[in-house]
């Protein structure tokens, strides 16, 4: 370790919420130094007048830029400018996340339950910095939205360093993430997992179609980049934009094998049902739009992901918490797919917007449309297949890979080469996960062994007299709780009795009945177990 980390670790811990301030300032500040460093070298390579007459329009792009990257919409005179990148938050992401860990090590954090503190420390001073920058970029042209820059800068800080701080505790306390998994309840556990599950297989597979599409159409795109001719450095850039972009259109392909698809501007839709666009900006990225026309046939199997996502989602959200009752896995199922559209609408929503001319003015999908087809298509899948998992995991127990002929159920004790004992039961036994247990009963046995018993049955004499000393214990503190019972029974009766003035007269109403409590087992066939005194 170097000698800063050293002095930091041995030093008095930092107040949590001006640390958060110095942490939010830092990360901010690099990012606006990052952008300014990208806009100088595009302002080098395009033809500009003197330095000191753009160097204000320059800063100011600056920031209008680092906004965009917190995905801040902007008002133009001819509409608005909201299609924004969302590759670019990866870049005040990461920085949120590295101060967040920062902060960590700096900072006291009790428990892990206190993250929530750290991420309001950045969150609360990143959000009135992004405020104050959107103020600061204004022009008479270009005009952020205050309002989204509060919003989305609270939002990606208290996220990203909120993960940072989380990170950097689990490491300094070596908590790992299974097991903050584990002090989730069951059930939402598992439709967490089975929710993240259908929306990173719809994203696989909007992934896979894309690339594709794009694949099929690479001389279009190469067409494209040359009649552009953009030089080494208008290359780079243009590489960075079509980067940034790149989550944006692989939304588009989820919501296009969804089947609402998407609009490229006004009176347009790119669907399986059809193409339909008009002229498109040059971007070699938009070359992956179908032609005019009938959707192609092979795309057309991208329709069967949203099913297959449901269906490795419902059999996910019922493996680590099968129900009892059968009727209600495909509920749980369905809600799966329910919040696996939730998501999907959002991002949705996030990823389309306009681009201000008259003709761009809706571009992306339908919000509710696409959260709406996701939430059926994938929750009546994850519906089926959280029965038909359900089923399997609560069915009978199965031996060598074929169905069990008898009813069989596997008792918590041993034979004596340490394989579990599976006890022959009735065909009207309800067995299987979740169900019942089911303890054989065991033949008495008063005999000890003698002095030329093996070893193995001796230890097994000794653990029969341990079970008997136990049982024995046990029946007898059940003896005394029935007779301190039976003792504050009389004293209750007494007092009845004094209280009515001697005039209580005993009825059978009144008189607490003496009820006792029989459990039903079955007896184990003698050659299934081994014999042991009975309970």
């Amino acid at each position: 370790m170097s000698k800063t980390g050293t002095a930091a670790d041995t030093a008095e811990p930092r107040p949590i919420y001006s640390t958060g301030g110095i942490a939010a300032a830092s990360a901010a500040g690099i990012g606006v130094a990052v952008i300014v460093t990208f806009t100088m070298v595009g302002w080098v390579a395009a033809p500009h007048d003197t330095f000191g007459e753009d160097i204000a329009d320059l800063l100011r792009g600056a920031v209008l830029a680092w906004l965009v990257g917190h995905h801040v919409s902007f008002a133009i005179p001819e509409g608005q400018i909201s299609l924004l990148p969302m590759g670019l938050v990866l870049l005040p992401g990461l920085l949120l996340y590295r101060f967040g860990r920062w902060l960590a090590r700096n900072c006291e954090i009790g428990r892990l339950r206190h993250v929530y503190r750290a991420a309001l420390a950045i969150a609360g001073p990143y959000a009135a910095i992004a405020g104050t920058l959107a103020l600061l970029a204004r022009t008479d042209v270009v005009e952020p939205s205050m309002p989204r820059a509060l919003l989305m800068g609270f939002v990606i800080a208290f996220i990203s360093g909120g993960a940072g701080v989380l990170r950097q505790l689990m490491r300094d306390k070596g908590v790992a993430a299974g097991d903050l998994l584990a002090l989730m309840p069951d059930r939402t556990r598992s439709l967490m997992v089975g929710m993240l599950v259908s929306a990173g297989t719809l994203l696989a597979g909007g992934v896979v179609l894309f690339l594709a599409a794009l694949a099929f159409s690479l001389p279009d795109a190469i067409a494209i980049t040359r009649s552009l001719a953009p030089g080494v450095v208008g290359g780079a850039l243009l590489l960075i934009v079509q980067l940034a972009y790149l989550p944006n259109a692989v939304i588009f392909a989820v919501c296009y094998s969804l089947g609402p698809g998407f609009a490229l501007g006004a009176e347009t839709v790119v669907a399986p049902t059809g193409v339909s666009v008009g002229a498109l900006p040059a971007l070699p990225l938009l070359a992956a739009v179908p032609a005019n026309g009938a959707a192609p046939m092979l795309s057309l199997a991208a329709l069967a992901v949203p099913f297959l996502a449901g269906t490795i989602g419902g059999v996910l959200t019922q493996r680590s918490a099968p129900d009892v009752v059968s009727e209600a896995a495909p509920l749980w199922g369905f809600v799966c797919g329910v919040t696996t559209g939730i998501l999907y609408a959002a991002l949705a929503g996030v990823a389309g917007g306009s681009l201000g001319a008259q003709r761009m003015t809706d571009v992306g999908p339908s919000a509710w449309q696409v959260g709406l087809v996701a939430a059926l298509e994938v929750g009546v899948a994850a519906a089926v297949a959280a029965w038909v998992a359900n089923w399997w995991y609560t069915r009978e127990p199965r031996r060598g890979g074929e169905a069990a002929s008898r009813n069989e159920v596997s008792v918590p004790e041993k034979a004596s080469d340490g394989a579990p004992v599976v006890v022959e039961l009735p065909p009207d036994v309800p067995v299987g996960k979740g169900l019942a247990t089911v303890t054989p009963l065991r033949a008495r046995e008063d005999d000890e062994p003698g002095e030329g018993a093996e070893p193995e049955e001796a230890g097994i004499a000794e653990r029969r007299a341990e079970l008997r000393r136990r049982r024995k214990a046990r029946r007898h503190d059940r003896s005394l709780e029935r007779r301190a019972r039976k003792e504050a029974r009389r004293e209750l009766r007494s007092r009845r009795r004094e209280d009515k003035g001697g005039r209580w007269r005993r009825g059978a109403s009144d008189e607490p009945s003496e009820e006792e409590m029989y459990g039903i087992t079955y007896e184990a066939a003698p050659e299934d177990v081994d014999p042991a005194p009975r309970s």
